[in-house]
């Protein structure tokens, strides 16, 4: 089963850049907002994001807040990863295949299309354009305002 809270917090390449720079260390945030050009509270929801993963972790420093990452949980994805770059080893797909090529061709029928219909215009009815016109819409008065304004 893939580790799929962890793939959804990679998907971003934002997310994936902070990855990148917390690879080298904890850092503020201040420091991780410098390196994008998007806003700090952007910043704030894509650290959330990694933090719900657990992909990363927040820790108070006096003022400023430090985030460090926690490569191990990377590990799942990685052996997900390198499990689905493995061929599987099997001979069913090799059975069908030789199943399918020893069967009965069976030559398909074309389908036999139905002729287009004949429409014949002096059947089609005649509309009078005289006797089905529209009459326009009165307009509407607007009402004055009881306040005095008409604006």
């Amino acid at each position: 089963m893939p580790p799929i809270a962890v793939l959804v917090a990679l998907a971003d390449p934002t997310r994936c850049r902070i990855i990148e720079i917390l690879h080298d260390g904890p850092q503020p945030v201040h420091v991780l907002a410098s390196s994008f050009k998007i806003s700090r509270p952007a910043i704030s929801r894509h650290l959330r994001v990694l933090k719900q993963a657990r992909l990363i972790s927040e820790k108070k420093l006096g003022r400023e807040n430090r985030y460090a990452l926690h490569a191990e949980k990377l590990k799942p994805v990685g052996e997900w990863v390198a499990a689905m770059r493995e061929p599987v080893l099997t001979d069913k797909p090799v059975k069908l295949l030789a199943r399918a090529s020893t069967a009965k061709k069976v030559a398909a029928k074309p389908a036999e299309a139905a002729p287009p219909p004949i429409v014949r215009l002096d059947a089609l009815p005649t509309l009078d354009v005289a006797d089905k016109a529209v009459a326009p819409k009165p307009k509407r008065e607007v009402p004055i305002s009881q306040m005095g304004f008409d604006f």
